[in-house]
């Protein structure tokens, strides 16, 4: 039996705008577009930006009206290509080619943020020029283009304006998705989920996704709290494991509420399920080790300026382990450890109460107790019922106590 694929899509790319009619909220923008595209050959501007905050369907748009008019979409995210001889052997490259499926091509530069400041060597410098030059639309996205680094770019640009979706606008979009997946949802559920995206739908596909992993009926959103509180980690471990770009990845955990060991925990847990190469795996594992000696010398010298070195490994060293970007779909979780750790510790919680008593009659320490007392009287418990009830009288054991040593 064949899997459908579709299946393993995260939902805001399973449920895509298909054509400029799916597209809700942003009618000035998508007509901009449409536009801009049809008339390009008559347009003065070559280029155009799409400006607006992250969620509000910038990429999606573009997508969408591509299909509906029949172009083929040729994407380069910009972090990943910064500087000019990468720029050139991308978006160069994809200019000075026809296009071989579609009647034309549009070539779609994302999340030009990556590539402002003074660090770009030459990058934005090369993306004008290339503006200046392209015979077919070069759409670019950024968050915020208003910046005034983008000033010389943006003049060459037609701008269309996404904002910020309408709560009942993304209620609409998941309501689509509740019945397109056969999920049971209340409508003031789905309405509470759209008002915590603060605008973001991509945020609230998301989480609508998140709670259906959990059942097919949703109730209630109280478990989106704690995915929101994980939300930062989630963004961070995505700029390490996602990016190939040190000025993204650098830094990535400045802002989480974690500390730097349960980073380097969600690391371990993860970093599997991106690294599917053995060789960029194993060079990740190599990086990671290399911060936990760090860490070792912090544990025992006391030498806090170490901290420095361990954040650039985990951040930059473990995003340059690999290659080249991995661009599957993967869900990030929680570490297990810590829960096989609280496991461990429960299953012997009682085992160390009874040494407790040991050491405490017998003037010994509770580990002389565990490995050299404990052995012996579990024999004793379950061979001599009057001489085990004689020691748990004296020992003051608990039943459940008593109850494990004869176990």
């Amino acid at each position: 039996m064949k899997s459908d694929s579709k299946n393993y899509l995260p939902w805001f790319r399973k449920y895509a705008p298909k054509n400029s009619k799916d597209i809700i909220g942003q009618d000035k923008a998508v007509e901009q577009i449409k536009k801009f595209i049809s008339e390009h050959s008559k347009q003065k501007k070559k280029a155009l930006l799409a400006n607006g905050p992250t969620g509000s369907g910038k990429t999606a748009t573009v997508y969408a009206i591509a299909n509906e008019l029949e172009y083929e979409v040729i994407e380069v995210n910009a972090s990943d290509f910064r500087n000019e001889a990468g720029l050139n052997s991308t978006v160069g490259a994809a200019i000075g080619q026809q296009s071989l499926f579609a009647k034309s091509k549009i070539i779609l530069v994302d999340e030009i943020d990556g590539i402002s400041g003074t660090k770009d060597r030459g990058g934005l410098n090369a993306l004008i020029r290339l503006v200046e030059i392209t015979k077919f639309p070069i759409i670019m996205t950024a968050n915020d283009a208003k910046d005034y680094k983008f000033n010389k770019l943006t003049r060459r640009c037609v701008i269309a304006d996404f904002h910020a979706l309408q709560s009942a606008s993304i209620q609409h979009i998941l309501e689509n998705i509740v019945e397109g997946e056969k999920l049971k949802a209340e409508k003031d559920t789905i309405k509470s989920i759209a008002r915590m995206s603060a605008g973001d739908a991509r945020a609230a596909i998301n989480d609508l996704q998140t709670l259906a992993n959990f059942t097919k009926e949703i109730k209630d959103t109280e478990m989106l709290g704690e995915r929101n509180r994980q939300e930062t980690i989630i963004n961070a471990l995505m700029k390490v494991l996602k990016s190939t770009d040190v000025n993204i990845a650098k830094g990535a955990f400045d802002n989480v509420d974690e500390d730097m060991d349960e980073c380097m925990l969600w690391l371990d847990e993860n970093m599997p399920k991106e690294y599917t190469k053995p060789e960029d795996l194993a060079n990740a594992y190599e990086i990671m080790s290399r911060a936990d000696v760090f860490k070792g010398r912090i544990r025992r010298w006391q030498h806090w300026r170490f901290m420095v070195y361990i954040s650039d490994l985990l951040t930059a060293g473990i995003a340059l382990s690999k290659k080249e970007k991995y661009h599957q779909f993967v869900q990030y979780k929680p570490t297990m450890k810590l829960l096989k750790i609280w496991m461990a510790n429960q299953k012997f919680a009682k085992r160390k109460k009874i040494a407790e008593r040991i050491a405490e009659k017998t003037h010994t320490s509770t580990r002389v107790a565990i490995h050299d007392t404990i052995p012996y009287m579990k024999v004793i418990f379950k061979k001599n019922k009057k001489k085990a009830d004689e020691i748990s009288e004296y020992l003051k054991l608990e039943k459940e106590e008593s109850d494990w040593l004869k176990a």
